[in-house]
């Protein structure tokens, strides 16, 4: 029997957080339920109180394929290094420097959406291609692969 997966990410601002990664991933938001034309006005029709609206967020894939991401408020900050990280495949199918020219491209792209640069592995044959790490705009690490 195999399962569904949803990725969860613990944050201070869902809302931030997955307007980022809609833009890491080419996500869209998930639309609100039936019969409401936004989020704001569906969370109003039940109940749910303005300073609440940003308590949680959720992105899905547009075509259907890859794990719907879920975004919850928590009140304490990111306090280590992440034991699970995602790596996001900015240069499939690339090798040697014109791999690492798309990756750089990509975190370019990123940081001007909020990211911050960690550091830059060089590639080194046979088994490491090259990769840039990155944080989201809280903290969270993850690849450009």
């Amino acid at each position: 029997m195999t399962h569904d997966v949803q990725i969860t990410f613990d944050c201070a601002d869902p809302g931030r957080l997955a307007a980022f990664w809609a833009e890491a991933l080419g996500y869209r938001l998930q639309d609100p339920p039936a019969g409401f034309a936004s989020w704001e006005e569906a969370l109003s029709a039940l109940g749910v109180p303005a300073e609440r609206h940003n308590d949680a967020s959720a992105l899905v894939d547009p075509e259907g394929a890859r794990p719907r991401l879920f975004f919850q408020r928590v009140p304490e900050p990111k306090r280590a290094k992440n034991r699970v990280h995602l790596d996001v495949r900015a240069a499939p199918g690339l090798d040697g420097e014109a791999r690492m020219a798309a990756l750089e491209a990509a975190a370019a792209r990123l940081v001007s959406h909020g990211a911050t640069r960690l550091r830059r592995h060089e590639p080194a044959p046979p088994l490491e291609a090259g990769h840039i790490v990155l944080a989201d705009p809280e903290g969270n690490e993850f690849c450009l692969d």
